[in-house]
């Protein structure tokens, strides 16, 4: 068995290592291995897809999903991005110096998941390659776990062995002095390393041909002709409906949305709707009339039926495109709508979606367009639902959509959620901190996911569904039952017990680093907290065998359990970033192998001397 387990665990590695084969592959393979050769039984074998720490996973995508797709990290971005002033090296600093401080109270995993999506929005707006960020982010997060007593599960397991065994406890900061310069060594080495290791273009960053909503917006000027009205009780206009207003043929206004706010005056719990207009619409009091048209127009119209027109920037309006998004198209030569005015074109009648400007010959037509003649390749600004914008594509024969308008129904920023989400990811986060609160950590992820999705955070749940990244969930659960096999069939003993036996009798610090490396190379498959809980006892006795104080040496456990950099499955958070900054397994050993090395070096003189 213990043979079967080791082959397992060394095909695995290579096949990581050589990184032809996605990784969430590999680590089922290894998976189905142990089980059809009956180390492991069906239980045990997938013990990992229910562990709290892949729950928390999936919980946590959800949470970081929210936090982008409400605006709540680019707004959070862009006030750190305000101390950077354009410095690489400041933006550098504070994402490592953030990351560290929240992964000092909360998990290291629920840390990467919070700053991810941040990260990611402030290396956009920096023009930054976020390769060069996400990786040091996870070092970063398991950094900051030295910091204080809760900060990781091995911190914790060398406390209750030193309880157990009748020792001084550890205060909360009794790992302060360890974690500072835990970060100090990690800043100093990845700082230079990231550039010269990790400025490559990420994978993921992927773009798509046509204009972003911002640019198509700027374009074709339409903050410069579009207004808002909102209807007051008072107003004639309320019970009609949009075919009795005519506003086609009598004002020369055309109505391209329907909005109605809930609960302005309570941000949190802010609600927008948006409405296509069609002609049996019936306007209500307190909803806002969108009006695409010129000033003078707007203002008979506003007179005529007592409305109010909201100023902003002189009377015009920005567009949202939370539920109403806009596209372009390209008219073929050969489209039946050449020649055609817009009034006859079918788009409202057959796809309800409104024609808002014509680019022609670099050339922007946006007033009084109905009457306007379709020319072969003029470019189409058209506004509708996402989903009647998708039915757009489906016809090839007369245009060609730019771009693709579902990725960016997708990536659409529902901002007026960013304070209930700031809400949800507070309480998450106090939840994690807090000990008396009777509340486990996972339990508070789930909370925070669900209200996340239930509170509107996200388009609909499929959209909450593809924020999470499979690949690394099925790679983390598929591992941790390769702990439960090393330690069934004897291995991790046999490997520990061999290297601390080997190294005693050369001295307290020869052993002080066969203790510490032997940790940290078994936390390389392994979890931390598996390798943590087999290291500490046997560091216990070794240095009780010397005659030695057993603070370096639970130390050393501890810290060489998280400070685990050189594979993408030895910490969740390694994984959690593997996918958004395009790295490989290689990768991970290149840039994560020497730092880990560095480290135990330092810790190995720092530990004696501290403890």
């Amino acid at each position: 068995m213990m043979i079967t387990t080791l082959i397992v665990l060394l095909v695995a590695s290579l096949m990581f290592a050589i990184g032809k084969i996605r990784s969430d592959i590999i680590a089922l393979c290894a998976l189905l291995a142990l089980l059809l050769s009956g180390v492991l039984t069906t239980e045990e074998a997938l013990a990992g897809f229910s562990n709290p720490v892949v729950i928390m996973m999936v919980g946590l995508f959800v949470v970081g999903g929210a936090v982008l797709r409400t605006g709540l990290a680019r707004k959070a971005s862009q006030h750190v991005m305000l101390f950077a002033h354009g410095s690489e090296t400041v933006l550098f600093l504070l994402v490592m110096l953030t990351t560290a401080v929240i992964g000092a109270f909360v998990s290291n995993t629920g840390t990467v998941a919070l700053m991810l999506p941040i990260v990611v929005s402030m290396a956009s707006q920096s023009k930054m390659n976020v390769s060069r960020l996400l990786m040091p982010l996870a070092f970063a997060s398991s950094m900051g776990g030295m910091l204080t007593l809760i900060g990781t599960p091995p911190n914790l397991v060398i406390q209750e062995v030193l309880v157990e065994n009748g020792y001084t406890p550890l205060n909360f900061f009794s790992f302060t002095p360890i974690g500072l310069i835990c970060l100090a060594v990690g800043i100093a080495f990845m700082f230079p390393m990231s550039k010269w290791l990790l400025d490559y273009k990420s994978k993921n960053n992927e773009s798509f041909a046509g204009k972003t909503l911002e640019e198509l917006t700027d374009t074709y000027h339409l903050a410069h002709h579009i207004y808002r009205c909102s209807i007051p009780s008072s107003s004639p206009i309320v019970g009609l409906t949009l075919a009795e207003l005519d506003l086609r043929n009598r004002y020369q206004l055309v109505a391209i949305e329907v909005r109605h706010q809930t609960n302005t005056h309570v941000r949190f719990m802010q609600q927008v709707n948006q409405r296509m207009p069609e002609s049996h619409t019936q306007l209500q009091a307190d909803e806002i009339l969108y009006l695409s048209g010129n000033k003078a127009d707007i203002h008979h119209f506003v007179s005529d039926y007592a409305l109010t027109l909201l100023n902003d920037k002189e009377y015009t309006a920005k567009l949202d495109f939370y539920d109403i998004g806009i596209a372009e198209l390209v008219l073929l030569p050969h489209s039946r709508l050449v020649n055609r005015e817009i009034r006859q074109s079918g788009f409202r009648e057959k796809f309800n979606v409104n024609v808002l400007g014509i680019r022609r010959n670099g050339v922007t037509l946006v007033e009084q367009l109905s009457e306007e003649k379709f020319h072969s390749g003029d470019m189409l600004l058209v506004q509708g639902t996402w989903k009647n914008i998708a039915r757009l594509e489906a016809e090839e024969e007369d245009w060609v959509v730019m771009g693709h308008p579902q990725h960016q129904a997708e990536q659409v920023v529902r901002d007026y959620k960013a304070p209930y989400a700031a809400i949800v990811l507070a309480l998450m986060v106090a939840l994690m901190v807090f000990n008396f609160i009777p509340v486990a950590p996972v339990t508070a992820v789930i909370l925070a996911g669900v209200l996340m999705v239930i509170g509107g955070c996200f388009k609909n749940v499929e959209a909450a569904y593809k924020t999470i990244n499979w690949e690394s969930v099925i790679l983390v659960a598929a591992m941790l039952p390769m702990s439960v096999a090393l330690e069934k069939t004897g291995a991790s003993q046999l490997v520990s017990h061999f290297l601390v036996n080997l190294l005693g009798s050369m001295g307290p610090t020869a052993l002080l680093a066969g203790i510490y490396f032997t940790t940290s190379l078994l936390t390389m498959f392994i979890s931390n907290t598996a390798t943590a809980v087999l290291m500490s006892p046997i560091a216990l006795s070794s240095a009780l065998q010397l005659g030695c104080s057993p603070y370096p040496f639970l130390f050393a456990v501890a810290v060489s359990s998280s400070m685990c950099f050189a594979s993408p499955f030895s910490t969740p958070p390694n994984a959690l970033v593997m996918q958004a900054g395009g790295y490989r397994f290689m990768d991970y050993m290149k840039f994560g192998f020497p730092l880990q090395i560095i480290m135990g070096l330092v810790m190995i003189v720092v530990l004696p001397w501290l403890w």
